[in-house]
């Protein structure tokens, strides 16, 4: 269970809502991305700790054992009506936990000293807490402060009338709880196959891409924590069948036909201002990604007869929806890949654009979308967080633009590598135009780059305005497009990316 993703695990307690009735998310809002995300089941005595960045589980904490049956090897950890390997000096109606006998005596066994915490000076009681820690598990006992003597072996201390039962248990990797707590969050963990969407009836699922690398002009490189090789992809070269082959079926396939933005589709090329050609690029592309797994009256998503595409015989454009990869891919007629980077000679010698020989009948890999899965975003759990860092503006021995970087930064360092495209400083802002968008309403388009077809190609670094879910004290707020040659930002009202889309 340790390492599965935070997706992974919402997604399995929201299928049995009587077993886990309430599920408790609490994050940061300020660093979303970057700060320990907490899911607390209160009714089930349970709480759960990932990190910011990957949004791995790093610690299972039992904080109240009477509302859980949990076993260790076949035996039970607590049996609140066992009054067995208890002490005399504990009435067993007050008995909310395993004491320190039985852990040591019946369940685990011997173990070395472990850790003392003092209590806080505000603590009026005077309570102090115990650690007591195996690999992998530690169990905390409340203490009386003036019980505790450095000199005094464990075995007597614990057994003491003293010591409380145990009030908490904890799950996490490590020899001990005092060597795995600094390093709780940042210490790697070993590779989890993701879970099959319970939809389906698929027992096995390729491995899951661990970071998502851009190129520029197209190029993505899919990296994969135990894969002897990465995965290129090549937009609007890469077909069906090569996705199908490396990263399994998709788990769903999504087709949605909105066209209330197509008055927007050549608002450029009625402009004053130069645009480059795009007679090869679809402009009747209104696919919101969004909504890819919260179908309206204008979906058409392909879940229960999706058998004959997934090897790759797409019979018409579509999104391929990896929502346990973190991502959605666009299928449609080839078109040229966004332009290379300035800076940049190429941005990666094999990534030469071929149209394909049956053109236009053939479908390709044309839109990459990255999902951030941020909390308090209103896409939140749709798809298991995929990162990613741009590697196009990573210079040697500076620091990485990736996932987890504030949008202010990635957006300075874009403007540095693109400023070759505006003729003066009053050009790049005359091009920053909005457009507000409502999610929240049932009959509204969503927003994606999607929706807006073909116009984002054109108009570099412009902002579009959107609105995330209604009242912002219901989550993170409205968010921001921010478009740039080859990709588009979703932004959050704290700087945060939520989501990305290479194309």
């Amino acid at each position: 269970m340790l390492g599965a993703s935070l997706h992974d695990i919402l997604t399995r307690l929201k299928a049995e809502p009587q077993r886990f009735p309430k599920l408790d998310v609490a994050y940061d809002p300020s660093t979303p991305v970057k700060e320990p995300i907490i899911l607390n089941l209160p009714s089930n005595g349970l709480r759960l700790r990932f990190d910011g960045p990957e949004q791995r589980l790093r610690l299972v904490e039992i904080v109240d054992f009477t509302k859980n049956k949990i076993t260790y090897k076949d035996r039970e950890v607590f049996k609140s009506t066992s009054n067995a390997h208890t002490s005399s000096s504990i009435p067993t109606e007050t008995l909310s936990g395993p004491t320190f006998k039985y852990v040591y005596k019946s369940l685990i066994g011997p173990a070395y000293p472990g850790e003392y915490i003092e209590p806080d000076v505000e603590d009026s009681m005077r309570m102090g807490t115990y650690v007591l820690s195996y690999p992998g598990i530690a169990f905390s006992f409340p203490m009386h402060s003036s019980a505790w003597s450095p000199g005094k072996d464990m075995v007597s201390l614990l057994s003491s009338s003293a010591v409380y039962v145990a009030a908490s248990m904890a799950i996490f990797s490590g020899s001990t709880w005092s060597d795995g707590r600094d390093i709780l969050y940042t210490q790697p963990l070993e590779a989890l196959k993701t879970f099959a969407a319970f939809s389906k009836s698929r027992e096995h699922v390729p491995e899951e891409v661990g970071v998502v690398r851009i190129y520029g002009e197209g190029s993505l490189e899919l990296v994969r924590p135990t894969a002897t090789s990465p995965l290129w992809i090549q937009l609007g070269e890469t077909t069906p069948q090569e996705l199908v082959a490396e990263l399994g079926p998709p788990d769903a396939i999504y087709r949605k036909n909105d066209q209330r933005m197509s008055i927007h589709k050549n608002r450029a090329a009625s402009g004053t201002h130069p645009r480059p050609d795009l007679s090869d690029f679809r402009q009747d592309d209104s696919t919101d990604t969004d909504q890819s797994s919260a179908h309206t009256t204008t979906d058409d998503s392909e879940e229960d007869d999706e058998d004959g595409e997934v090897a790759g015989n797409v019979s018409g454009e579509c999104f391929y929806n990896y929502f346990y990869h973190g991502f959605d891919i666009l299928l449609s007629t080839p078109t040229a890949p966004s332009q290379r980077p300035p800076s940049k000679e190429r941005s990666n010698p094999s990534s030469t654009y071929n149209t394909p020989a049956d053109a236009p009948s053939q479908l390709v890999a044309t839109k990459f979308v990255l999902h951030g899965n941020v909390p308090g975003s209103y896409p939140f759990n749709r798809h298991r967080r995929c990162r990613w860092d741009i590697e196009y503006l990573n210079a040697p021995g500076g620091r990485a633009i990736n996932s987890e970087t504030p949008f202010g930064e990635v957006e300075k360092h874009l403007h540095e590598e693109w400023k070759s495209i505006y003729k003066n400083a009053d050009e790049a802002k005359s091009r920053q135009r909005g457009m507000v968008l409502n999610r929240d309403w049932g009959d509204s388009p969503g927003s994606s780059c999607e929706l807006l077809g073909g116009w984002e190609d054109s108009d570099h670094g412009k902002r579009i305005a959107t609105s995330g879910g209604g009242d912002s004290t219901k989550g993170l707020g409205n968010t921001t497009l921010f478009g740039f040659p080859g990709l588009v930002f979703e932004v959050l009202k704290n700087g945060t990316v939520s989501g990305l889309t290479v194309f």
